[in-house]
């Protein structure tokens, strides 16, 4: 799936399935989100298919869209979750992922979510150290309950990604490394509450080559023998997400040749297969709709100063992430719409680090022009904010001829009044 798969220009519109999206934005103001329901049901298709003669779980990564109708849909399909807290696993009930269809990650679950989680009867708990073990145990035994665990385990596997987002490196906070695991599984069997199950691995996200995986399954595949020699029922292996997208011009191994993969290396252990996408499912399935408020003639450079912010898509100051930029309408009633021009795409966030792409090259617009910000379906939204006092941007799915909003924007009086001033002031 690229980028503009599943937002074509047709007569010089662009649409999301059957509707244009300008007439969307005559009725959501902008800047907003807008997610091809038709896109991520075939994103999942494409992975139930690819892993359909293993015994597998796709267990969707809800941080990286958390929105109701997204995990509605996902819920539709089959899907199970990964969760990181306890506020996901309570989105991922609601819209009717059942429980035995949730794993639990995340590096610091507290008693409270763990004491939650034990009283829905989660799949598994993806441990991320011993003392979250022992307090596990402690929570389990005191509700006379039995906790599935698989460790989360560090191969010390370079994901060759952007280092904020690679996980599976000596140096990263996750897991336990792997030469510690079997002396950490020794101590779980020993442990009242809780029951060995699997191995889990996570190495990092958007991984554009197979080699990785590759390297760190190898890893993993021998210790689940010195486990099961060790005298553990290991009968799970969580292979984690990190399948990447295409962003600008990567080549991403098919979703097929990855599941082909993974059975080359664990087939032969006779386990179930957990997969946890996240972005691979949600990037390319939404955009952000931005208007331009000016255009701004520098010294050395022009600037297209749009509504929306690093607040709303703050992939590319945190992470340094291209994200394509397109006109929505490149027609010819648009003015010079066929001349490109070199802009640096910037917000209205009084940062520096407020900047979307330097020396871009787009249509050249004019105030009130609507801006596609591509692939930003996955860890658009979810990790927005209020900064500057901005209002978060509405959310859109689409679905055939129909769209409805998924979020709506809050007023300034909804966020404000969150402020509580003391009576002493």
């Amino acid at each position: 799936m690229t980028p503009t798969s599943y937002f074509p220009h047709k007569n010089n519109q662009m649409f999301v399935e059957d509707i244009a999206v300008s007439d969307i934005a005559k009725q959501v103001q902008t800047p907003f989100y807008c997610y091809s329901h038709r896109a991520i049901t075939t994103s999942f298709d494409d992975y139930r298919m690819a892993f359909s003669d293993q015994d597998a779980l796709i267990c969707y990564a809800v941080k990286a869209n958390s929105n109701q109708a997204v995990l509605t849909t996902l819920a539709k399909l089959g899907s199970g979750a990964d969760v990181v807290s306890m506020g996901e696993i309570k989105r991922a009930i609601l819209a009717g992922i059942p429980a035995n269809k949730i794993v639990y990650s995340g590096v610091a679950k507290t008693e409270e979510e763990i004491n939650y989680a034990l009283s829905l009867g989660i799949f598994q708990f993806n441990v991320e150290s011993e003392p979250e073990l022992g307090l596990i145990s402690k929570v389990a035994t005191e509700l006379n309950k039995t906790a599935a665990i698989a460790f989360r385990i560090n191969p010390n596997v370079c994901a060759q990604t952007h280092e904020k987002i690679s996980t599976g490196k000596a140096e990263n906070k996750f897991g336990v490394p792997i030469s510690k695991a079997r002396l950490a599984y020794q101590q779980a069997a020993l442990l009242p509450g809780i029951k060995v199950q699997g191995v889990d691995v996570h190495i990092g996200s958007q991984l554009t080559s197979l080699a990785p995986f590759e390297e760190a399954y190898q890893h993993i595949a021998q210790l689940v023998e010195e486990l099961r020699a060790d005298g553990h029922d290991i009968n799970v292996i969580d292979v984690g997400g990190g399948l990447g997208v295409t962003y600008a011009d990567e080549i991403i191994p098919s979703k097929l040749t990855y599941a082909q993969m993974v059975n080359a290396q664990l087939g032969h252990l006779n386990c179930k297969i957990i997969i946890e996408p996240g972005r691979s499912l949600l990037a390319n399935a939404g955009i952000l709709v931005s208007s331009v408020v000016f255009v701004k003639s520098g010294e050395e450079r022009e600037f297209l100063i749009i509504d929306a912010g690093m607040n709303d898509l703050i992939r590319p100051s945190m992470y340094d992430a291209y994200h394509q930029i397109i006109a929505v309408d490149t027609s010819t009633a648009n003015a010079d719409s066929k001349t490109l021009k070199t802009y640096d795409i910037v917000g209205p966030v009084c940062e520096t680090g407020d900047t979307f792409a330097k020396a871009r090259q787009v249509h050249e617009a004019k105030t009130g022009d609507l801006m596609a910000i591509m692939s930003s379906g996955a860890y658009g939204s979810v990790m927005s904010s209020t900064y500057n006092t901005r209002m978060l941007a509405p959310e859109v799915m689409v679905k055939g001829c129909d769209f409805s909003l998924v979020r709506i924007r809050p007023s300034y009086e909804d966020v404000i009044k969150q402020d509580i001033t003391p009576d002493w002031l």
